[in-house]
């Protein structure tokens, strides 16, 4: 089980920061990643993290928002800075995503995040 936390209204320019907590430690040996889903459009990836720490960004994405984990805490952090109107979206945790991108078979319910002044 993934739980998402840490959503909510921010300007833009501003950060946010989505914490995602696993519930067991099935989720050390997967790649993590968050995804988001706009009003409107599909779902995207973000951001992706493997085991040894490797990281992968969407264009959108890259320079602003950052992606961490934490096993010892089975936490998978995205920090987001300089945000904008268009990040605006559900963000979902995802449990064993591939390194280019692709959704793996778990994920939580999702964490608003509104962009607006």
């Amino acid at each position: 089980q993934l739980v998402e936390s840490g959503g909510g209204l921010v300007q833009p320019g501003g950060s946010l920061r989505l914490s995602c907590k696993a519930s067991d430690n099935t989720f050390k040996i997967l790649n993590m990643a968050w995804f988001r889903q706009a009003p409107g459009k599909g779902r995207e990836s973000v951001a992706v993290v493997s085991r040894s720490h490797d990281t992968y960004y969407a264009d959108f994405v890259k320079g602003r928002f950052t992606i961490s984990r934490d096993d010892a805490a089975n936490t998978v952090i995205l920090q987001m800075n300089s945000v904008k109107l268009e990040d605006t979206a559900v963000y979902y945790c995802n449990g064993g995503a591939s390194m280019t991108g692709a959704p793996g078979t778990y994920w939580g319910e999702g964490t608003q995040v509104t962009v607006s002044s």
